[in-house]
């Protein structure tokens, strides 16, 4: 085992730990809102450990640049689908408490 695949170990064990408490907070907090910001949580620094160590394996090749795409995808675009559920959830709110 060479220190290339002790680094991609560590990395996906970091990642993988991350993505671990993400979804516990989710199971454990009891406010959409709070789940919601764990979810979100998610696709940070846990899938940014998960891509260098795709990196690290792959390097700058096709792999690694599909990997690079989808991550920079997560990063971009999750921001636009927390912000829509949570005004979905504060509307779904406002009509329940109107009743």
């Amino acid at each position: 085992m060479g220190a290339a695949a002790l680094v991609v170990d560590v990395l996906l064990a970091l990642g993988v730990a991350g993505e671990l408490l993400c979804v516990l907070g989710v199971l454990v907090m009891r406010t959409t809102l709070d789940r919601l910001h764990y979810a979100a949580a998610a696709t940070t620094v846990p899938a940014f450990l998960v891509l260098a160590a795709v990196l690290v394996r792959e390097h700058v090749t096709s792999g690694g640049l599909q990997a690079i795409a989808a991550i920079g995808f997560l990063f971009l675009l999750n921001p636009a689908l927390v912000i829509a559920t949570a005004r979905a959830v504060r509307r779904a709110d406002d009509r329940n408490s109107a009743l």
